[in-house]
């Protein structure tokens, strides 16, 4: 039986004059009317924009919560299936005589930029030491928080949330990007993915509203890591130049003002623009190697003044914990607990006072003593056996508002990420095998992740467990933790260059990351070409710039970056539907492409007799 050959003709009409030359009218202006309005909507009405995002992020994830987990769980799984299947694991992205463009080294340290950067700056300290005092067995009761025994989960979920899943996202769109135009020579952009599934409707408006999704998606993931990296980067500033202005120092802790932000964010952004439309773009590469080097000096502070063997005894059994519980985390979805399911689990004398015992019992931020402490009235004099069976009762609303608001975030954060990520891993992985592009793309970063996170978090959390850092750190906003955690390890003239270095780093890893971010959107307009013009540039960092600005001016003084995270949440969402269908494509096109070349054989060894 004769097996069609594969759809490769796949025509994105682009423009061939005008402002739009050589881009897709359709998916640029949709693109840009998705971002402008939301633009207007957070600048003109930013209570209701902040509050509607809100609401609706927690309406779907009240739905689609254990969709995000069990789907990123499934990508982990789908990515080993095809590194250990003998015939797919060997396939060569761009046939058999390719060899790979760069050096093993190369690649490794432009995947080290592309995957991480910004956001290890950030979280390095932030996230261990936040998931010392609250994850899922710190609310389950079986250990205390900000506890010794508190370590190792706290670990456990840090390299879940910066290990094998979060690059799991990346590859499942940087290897679909890769099969389709090293092996059947179509365009570098997201809907060549879907041709298996869907054939000539591509060329397209379905064609159309996958790009833009892909589009939405990447500028909303974009807009949060540049975020965050803005706020760390204030709060350095703010440590070298002690400049109160943009600062919040009104808060109960000290964070980034809006001001702050808003003026952080147009000096980054302008230095974005003008390397990607001056040519100094072209130096990304020695930019990259910069970020390394630095990285490796702060590295090293930490490993001479930190507490290293605490970090390394640490990284050692956190890893195996997290590989010993490896399904669990991968599967373990929570769906949200109704009132008529709390109350049905309470003890009976506990009933009749369910409504103002639900709140402090099923707050996944709180804990036992804070809801106790919080009654009041007659539910203040239930004894403490029943208060002990209430809080449990609560457990499973608190294990999923926790899921929802962290494990979730983050999952929607690197799929937001993925169409960035997997475009730039795409572009560098021409003529490695499968096997080689998932192992190399997943494990190796991750195992840095871990080693990264294990020795600046392990500092931390062993300062403030030894009652060296005395709470400093911990009562440090996020984007703060790291430097207060350096003023607790050095002093002096070395401190002060350290901050500096830190602040380099963030900057140059902001300016490389939002630039790449503009030429990738710009990619995926031009149906795949990387070649695009600086006008086209400069409009997309301008509107970058604008949604970053409007949710941070939308969300307010005191949490300035929630509403920026809502809308990423959203809009991560159809994006990872489309991850799905990505990889029910990849299947289909491995098993149709492995049938061809079977039957290649057979017909060369039947003309051969």
């Amino acid at each position: 039986m004769s097996i069609k050959p594969p759809f490769t003709d796949l025509e994105i009409n682009r423009s061939s004059k005008g402002f739009y030359e050589g881009h897709s009218i359709e998916i640029a202006v949709l693109s840009k009317s998705i971002m402008i309005g939301l633009v207007l909507w957070a600048l003109i009405w930013p209570a209701n924009a902040s509050g509607v995002l809100g609401s609706l992020n927690w309406q779907l994830l009240e739905t689609f919560n254990s969709f995000y987990v069990i789907i990123v769980g499934a990508f982990v799984v789908f990515l080993a299936v095809l590194a250990i299947w003998p015939s797919v694991g060997k396939l060569r992205l761009g046939g058999d005589g390719a060899a790979p463009e760069f050096s093993n080294f190369s690649w490794f340290s432009m995947m080290f930029g592309a995957g991480l950067g910004v956001g290890l700056m950030v979280f390095a300290t932030a996230e261990p030491l936040s998931l010392w005092g609250s994850n899922p067995v710190v609310l389950s009761g079986a250990v205390e928080a900000n506890s010794e025994e508190a370590v190792r989960s706290a670990f456990r979920y840090t390299y879940l949330h910066y290990g094998f899943h979060a690059w799991a996202a990346y590859v499942v769109t940087g290897l679909s990007l890769a099969y389709y135009a090293y092996t059947r020579g179509m365009p570098l952009t997201i809907r060549s993915a879907l041709t298996p599934l869907f054939g000539r409707l591509l060329n397209g408006f379905v064609g159309h509203v996958i790009d833009v999704l892909a589009v939405v998606a990447t500028i909303l993931g974009v807009s949060v890591t540049i975020g965050f990296g803005v706020s760390q980067f204030v709060d350095g500033l703010y440590a070298i130049t002690g400049v109160q202005w943009i600062m919040n120092l009104n808060a109960d802790v000290p964070t980034p003002s809006t001001v702050g932000l808003l003026a952080g964010l147009c000096v980054i952004m302008g230095l974005s623009i003008l390397s990607a439309v001056s040519g100094v773009g072209r130096g990304v590469k020695y930019l990259s190697n910069l970020n390394l080097v630095l990285s490796l000096i702060l590295l090293l502070v930490f490993v001479i003044f930190g507490s290293f063997a605490f970090a390394m005894n640490t990284y050692i059994a956190s890893l195996v914990d997290y590989v010993m519980n490896f399904w669990n985390l991968s599967f373990g979805a929570y769906s949200p607990q109704s009132v008529a399911e709390f109350t049905a689990a309470l003890p009976a004398d506990a009933v009749p006072y369910a409504e103002a015992l639900r709140p402090g019992a099923t707050n996944a931020w709180g804990s036992f003593d804070g809801f106790v402490s919080g009654l009041e009235a007659d539910a203040a004099a239930l004894s403490e056996a029943t208060l002990t069976a209430v809080y449990a009762a609560g457990e499973q609303q608190r294990q999923f508002g926790w899921q929802a608001g962290w494990t979730t975030f983050y999952w929607a954060w690197w799929i937001a990420f993925s169409p960035f990520v997997g475009l730039f891993l795409a572009r560098i992985s021409k003529g490695r095998t499968i096997r080689e592009f998932i192992l190399g793309c997943v494990l190796a970063p991750s195992l840095v992740c871990f080693a990264w996170m294990a020795i600046l978090g392990g500092t931390a959390v062993d300062l403030e467990l030894t009652g060296g850092a005395n709470g400093a750190i911990l009562g440090a906003s996020n984007t703060a933790k790291l430097f207060v955690t350096l003023g607790e390890m050095i002093n002096g003239p070395l401190l002060t260059g350290v901050t500096v270095m830190c602040v380099v780093l963030v900057l140059t890893f902001l300016v490389t990351s939002a630039d790449s971010g503009i030429l990738v959107m710009n990619t995926i307009m031009s149906g795949g070409d990387q070649e695009v013009g600086n006008k086209h540039k400069i409009v997309w960092g301008l509107i970058l710039t604008a949604v970053i600005g409007t949710l941070i001016f939308a969300a307010g003084e005191n949490k300035p970056l929630d509403a920026m995270r809502n809308a990423m949440i959203i809009g991560a969402l159809p994006f990872t539907m489309i991850m799905g269908l990505m990889c029910v494509s990849l299947v289909k096109a491995l098993y149709r492409d492995g049938m061809r070349n079977k039957r290649h054989e057979a017909e060369g060894a039947l003309a051969g007799e």
